[in-house]
Parts: C-alpha cells; structure tokens; sequence
C-alpha cells in the first residue's frame, strides 16, 4: 500500500475552541526564557496598535498543535513544521481554534519502501474567524502498519 492510498488528500479536522489566558502567556514565558515586553509588560503594550500584550508565538503554534491532537496515529510521528506564519496577533481572552486539510503526500526519500509523508495544512482562526497562524505539519508515516493493511 502506497502512502498516497492511506491518506486521502483533502481529510478535514476542526478542533474545539481554547481560550488563551494570561497564565499561559506567564507559563510559556517561563519555560521558553522569552519575556520580550510585547508579551510581559501591560504598559508596555498599551503602545502596541492592539494596545495590549501580545501571545507568544510558539505559545499559539503548540495551543494549535495541541487542540489536533485528540486522535492518536500509532504510525505517524510529527516529522516538523513548514511555512509557520503568524499571520494576526493572540491576545489574552481570544479563543483560537485549529483547521486542518490533508494537502500532499510522498515517499519518505531516505527508505520509500518502508515511510512516507503526510503533509497537514493548517490555520488557526480567532473567535472572529481570522487567521492568526497558518503552517504545515509534516508526519513521517509507517506503510507497514498491521492495522492499515487490513
């Protein structure tokens, strides 16, 4: 079975909708060393055109990465991400929510006989529905899975 008959192009998710709070801002702070006063300092970010502290970043693409999460595939592993734009800022309060499209797949080059890769666009859209994050995820998948070949 090739990696293109186990995963049909255009397979949708959505996910359930996270409300980003001020702790997780001061938790991603903490464990990333990122306390850039667009994200820490409330006065500071009174001067901000949204006139307010601004999410982290990575703090969004792991929420977002997060919320897809719920149904585990034994044989795939997340292999990276491509194309991470963020695209509108996060601020405290806004509930986000991930969307996601199978849009390519190919042999693995390094061993095409035994993996493949599945490319899984995403976006991530605020509680208006604009996008605030779009990027790829890429899974390196097993096509020798018991399961799949039944």
């Amino acid at each position: 079975m090739t990696i293109m008959e186990m995963f049909e192009l255009g397979t949708a998710r959505r996910s359930r909708g996270r409300t980003v709070t001020e702790a997780d801002i001061v938790l991603h702070a903490g464990q990333s060393g990122d306390f850039y006063p667009h994200h820490m300092d409330a006065e500071f970010a009174k001067t901000l055109p949204g006139g307010q502290r601004i999410a982290h970043g990575t703090l969004i693409l792991s929420i977002a990465v997060g919320l897809l999460a719920g149904e585990v595939d034994e044989n795939a592993v997340s292999y990276g991400y491509d194309r991470v734009r963020f695209v509108k800022p996060v601020h405290i309060g806004d509930t986000i929510t991930s969307r996601s499209a199978i849009t390519a797949t190919r042999p693995y080059p390094k061993r095409p006989d035994e993996f493949g890769i599945v490319e899984e666009t995403v976006e991530v859209r605020n509680q208006r529905g604009e996008i605030v994050l779009a990027f790829v995820h890429c899974y390196l998948v097993s096509t020798h899975s018991k399961e799949r070949q039944q």
